[in-house]
């Protein structure tokens, strides 16, 4: 990995704290991009880059000072940490700092880097998708397609003496589908990732993505309006889990707790959920789209337990943070980039499996919903309140799935939510989004098996 060397470190780190503070760090990025747009089968974009530079954060107490630059020669970056350190008062401390060698650890290996492939066989690999979706029906009025992927090499050291590496490879491809029917548009879409190199592309099934995509679009486009109401709603797998992701998942980062503007400050230890809830922050599955060596702290991720049968174990931690609450660093500190200082972040996070087969959530419903796909949608932290769009939904009646219905949203809070669920599934499965907060977008897991919500106030028209 050819970043800053050692010495330099530990000349840049020496000169955060000679005006006073606790502790500095540094994050050091290289990070090369590629990024294909396909629309009605022409290129409409093509872009390839690369973006490098150095963050310095200094900690004093419970005070932060941030600064960042894409000039890496030393002098400049001694100049930064000093004029970054005069707002931290102390007094001048002695520190003697060894980065002899870089502690590296693998959680994603990597078969073939993305970087090394031809930029045809990736337009291939998109025009084979496109085909597929726009041949599906003749509803299908315009297809897109998406080729991502990028190989971010970062180091991090501070003042404690931790040196650490790590390479984070992703790849991602999608397909969005736009059906037509008597003059109104419905979208499908499908988007799977991976922290994988172009290996990803060896068992990715393109034909069923591009059908799936469509498949979406054609029948929400022919689908009746959902109806409203308070209803028994059954989300799928995968994507279903960004409804706790997004409701819940935040609300469980210290970044809110510690500032008691989270609706779960407070609660460890407490009943928050139904008894046949566990829910998991894992950063440590091999290849999963959210998983990462170390957090962007250098501390190494872990499988930390959120929710175990109903009781809130675990919130997820960074440095700061848990300072002021008095825990340590779960390693769930994240960044888009050395540009953004880090803070509490999810990495691949999902309810867990549980023992209740699909045709038992169906059984019990006489009137609801399926939500088999959601969309996007809105949260407030502080209350846990949301309203969520069904991408793809369906009617379940006397126990059965009937008819698709289409412009259903979802509205409640997380509490809520946790506290319904009763019953959940055994074929779990993962899913990948990005998630945007206070430092930057990052990529973040989400998953679940099927749940069932005995009651969710669904919006419809």
């Amino acid at each position: 990995m050819n970043l800053i060397n050692s010495s330099t470190i530990e000349r840049v780190l020496t000169a955060a704290l000679e005006n006073g503070g606790d502790f500095a760090e540094l994050f050091i990025e290289d990070r090369v991009n590629s990024s294909i747009n396909l629309i009605d089968n022409k290129i409409e974009q093509n872009l390839s880059g690369r973006d490098y530079g150095v963050g310095i954060r200094i900690i004093s107490g419970f005070n932060t000072v941030y600064a960042y630059t894409n000039d890496d020669d030393e002098a400049n970056l001694i100049s930064i940490a000093r004029k970054a350190s005069v707002s931290l008062n102390k007094s001048n401390i002695d520190l003697v700092l060894n980065f002899d060698k870089p502690n590296t650890r693998i959680i994603n290996p990597i078969k073939v880097y993305p970087r090394d492939v031809d930029v045809n066989r990736k337009i291939e690999l998109m025009k084979k998708g496109y085909d597929v979706a726009k041949n599906y029906d003749d509803s299908i009025s315009q297809v897109q397609v998406g080729y991502l992927d990028w190989d971010q090499k970062v180091r991090i050291a501070n003042t404690e003496g931790l040196y650490v590496e790590d390479r984070r490879v992703r790849t991602r491809y999608s397909i969005s589908s736009v059906a037509a029917h008597n003059g109104e548009y419905q979208t499908g879409s499908v988007r799977p990732g991976a922290s994988m190199g172009f290996e990803f592309y060896d068992n990715l099934d393109i034909d069923a993505l591009g059908k799936e995509a469509s498949q979406i679009a054609v029948t929400m486009s022919k689908a009746k309006y959902a109806p409203s109401g308070s209803l028994p709603v059954i989300m799928d797998n995968a994507f279903g889990g960004v409804l706790f992701h997004e409701a819940c998942g935040h609300g469980l980062e210290a970044s809110f707790v510690s500032k008691g503007t989270s609706v779960y400050t407070g609660l460890l230890g407490q009943k928050i959920a139904s008894d046949c809830v566990t829910a998991i922050d894992d950063g440590t599955i091999e290849n999963e789209w959210g998983s990462l060596a170390y957090d962007d702290e250098g501390t190494p991720t872990q499988r930390n337990v959120l929710i175990e049968n109903g009781i809130l174990k675990s919130y997820l931690v960074d440095r700061v943070n848990g300072a002021r609450m008095n825990m340590p660093s779960t390693g769930s500190c994240r960044r888009e980039s050395y540009r953004y200082k880090p803070t509490s972040r999810m990495t691949n996070t999902f309810i867990d499996s549980g023992n209740n087969t699909r045709e038992e959530m169906f059984a019990g419903v006489e009137k609801g919903l399926y939500a088999k796909k959601l969309g996007g949608g809105s949260v407030n932290i502080t209350t846990g309140e949301f309203n969520f769009a069904v991408m793809e939904g369906y009617l379940i009646e006397n126990g059965k799935i009937t008819e698709p219905v289409r412009g259903a949203s979802l509205i409640g809070s997380g509490r809520e939510v946790l506290e319904k669920i009763d019953m959940v599934g055994s074929d779990l499965s993962l899913a990948e989004g990005m998630c945007g907060a206070a430092s930057g977008s990052i990529p973040a897991g989400v998953g679940q098996p099927p749940v069932r919500i005995k009651e969710l106030t669904v919006g419809g028209r």
